[in-house]
């Protein structure tokens, strides 16, 4: 790749390598001649989750996709570990955020894959940035405290890391470690782990809801994310305050949102339907089975194409009688709580038992295609 240096953004790269070269001579080095305290390596991982929250919980979450609301002191706390992840400001950040929702995978995406893989992760950062457009951002400029931070980002980003490496270097006595392992180390960990959102996340995984963008989910890529593993549920609903929408997907992030909001400290929260969410899927296997059929030729491609629409046409039937039900559990219907819930429960039972019908069909339908091929 030719690299065009009139483009290229000096301070992050001095920054970006230059730290990175540090800690590739200062670790051997330091382990050569000490071992960091175990109170060292537990407040640098705890450092590590907290600024990952910083990013996900504030600057992506709340400022970019504004997926909820939060108590003003909250979100200082939260604007405060974002400022020490070293990723620019949030205004700057959600920025760049949004361009990439709004021209992601084209030329306008500020960190498209389809510029590589390298590009997407880190290559991106050493090149000057387009101006901010006040436009794009011009919710977050009237807050006075996203204002202020990211008039003063420079300052701010070094003044918090500072104060946070000298306190725990006074904590523990030791300064040294202090300051490779609470900021440098961390902040290695942190930056890779974020910038696999938009490498690894748009390249390795599933794209059940949409497979009209390269964003993937993947579990795996979650867990060293602070939850933004399920990218491509996220790019389908990008307002939506989950990434993981199961209650067993990692996602500490939301998490932390619905515990906010049950102790009162958040509102607004935007949750997508389960319904829409179900009917999504459907659509979306639907039009990829029927792509995936155009390429096949060893079977009855009419006939399953027809199978394929039925069994959409009765889930999907099913999905809207139990939504519809649902929805009529309201203090004017004439059924009585007892009434409705049993039903409820019947419609329930009868849309699993078709989804599940439903799931053995489509998946026997992506075997075939895939053996005759």
């Amino acid at each position: 790749m030719s690299i065009n240096w009139k483009r290229v953004d000096w301070t992050n790269t001095i920054f970006i390598m230059g730290y990175h070269l540090a800690l590739l001579v200062a670790l051997p080095i330091y382990f050569a001649y000490n071992t960091p305290s175990s109170g060292i390596i537990i407040t640098s991982i705890v450092l590590l989750f907290l600024t990952g929250i910083g990013i996900t919980g504030g600057y992506h979450r709340l400022f970019s996709h504004q997926a909820y609301k939060t108590h003003p002191v909250v979100e200082a706390i939260i604007l405060f570990f974002g400022t020490m992840a070293c990723e620019g400001s949030a205004i700057k950040w959600s920025h760049d955020h949004r361009n990439h929702h709004a021209y992601v995978d084209t030329d306008k995406d500020p960190y498209s894959i389809k510029k590589g893989f390298m590009f997407a992760h880190m290559y991106w950062l050493f090149y000057k940035a387009s101006p901010i457009d006040k436009k794009i951002v011009a919710d977050l400029f009237r807050d006075k405290l996203l204002a202020f931070q990211h008039r003063y980002y420079g300052f701010l980003m070094v003044f918090t890391n500072a104060i946070t490496f000298l306190f725990f270097g006074w904590v523990f006595n030791d300064y040294l470690a202090s300051f490779i392992f609470t900021w440098w180390a961390r902040l290695f960990l942190l930056h890779h782990f974020t910038w696999f959102i938009n490498s690894l996340a748009h390249t390795y995984g599933s794209q059940d809801f949409s497979k009209e963008h390269t964003a993937v989910d993947n579990y795996l890529i979650s867990l060293v994310t602070f939850g933004e593993g399920y990218h491509n549920y996220h790019h389908t609903y990008a307002n939506d305050y989950r990434n993981g929408i199961k209650w067993y997907h990692y996602d500490p992030t939301k998490w932390l949102i619905w515990t906010l909001e049950k102790l009162g400290l958040a509102h607004n929260i935007k949750k997508i339907s389960p319904f829409r969410v179900k009917e999504r899927i459907v659509l979306e296997r639907q039009r990829e089975l029927k792509k995936r059929l155009k390429n096949t030729f060893s079977i009855d491609r009419e006939r399953i194409e027809k199978e394929i629409e039925e069994a959409s046409e009765r889930v999907l039937n099913k999905l809207n009688s139990l939504k519809e039900t649902v929805k009529s559990l309201k203090p004017e219907v004439n059924d009585t709580p007892l009434e409705l819930s049993t039903k409820v429960k019947e419609m329930k039972k009868s849309f699993k038992e078709e989804w599940r019908k439903w799931e053995d069909f489509t998946n026997t339908i992506y075997k075939k295609c895939q053996t005759s091929t």
